[in-house]
């Protein structure tokens, strides 16, 4: 995926997340969409996106 992170696993783009969010879809349409991810992975995505949003805001 010419180094896009994706999730494990699959070949399926963090982006694509992103963007299904940002574009005001719910998650259970993005894991209809694409089967290969769980939701524990996005879970898992989202509280690490979080965990490094907030460290840096409190540098």
């Amino acid at each position: 995926m010419s180094g896009a992170p994706c999730f494990a696993g699959t070949r399926v783009p963090v982006q694509s997340l992103v963007d299904h969010l940002d574009g005001g879809h719910p998650l259970p349409g993005f894991l209809e969409d694409f089967p290969t991810v769980t939701a524990e992975q996005v879970h898992q995505l989202l509280a690490e996106a979080k965990a490094r949003v907030l460290a840096v805001a409190e540098e």
